[in-house]
């Protein structure tokens, strides 16, 4: 059989890399062996791999930290809050999360 120890991990799709997180790890880790063996490319490929999980959990932190200002604008949309809550959530949500470096 060929391929498929990594569920094919390089045919994602956008947006299904948190879904694969799971392969990308054991693809982090088998990298890292070849790494140690003085494999060329491998270090590369290593860091690179281990940066594609840093930004997958910075991703998901910022959209926790972002519901809240979501569901304001999304229950407006959807016509359950009124313009002056939704304003009113957005300047709770920026009261509470403090300035930041965008």
């Amino acid at each position: 059989m060929s391929g498929g120890s990594y569920n094919y991990l390089a045919e994602h799709q956008p947006g299904d890399l948190e879904a694969r997180r799971g392969s990308i790890e054991a693809m982090r880790d088998r990298l890292a062996e070849l790494e140690a063996q003085g494999v060329t490319g491998a270090a590369r490929a290593a860091r690179l791999t281990r940066y594609v999980l840093i930004h997958l959990d910075l991703a998901e932190a910022r959209a926790r930290e972002l519901a809240d200002a979501w569901h304001a604008v999304e229950w407006r949309d959807s016509s359950d809050y009124s313009d002056a809550t939704m304003r009113q959530a957005l300047t709770k949500w920026a009261e509470r999360t403090g300035p930041t470096h965008d």
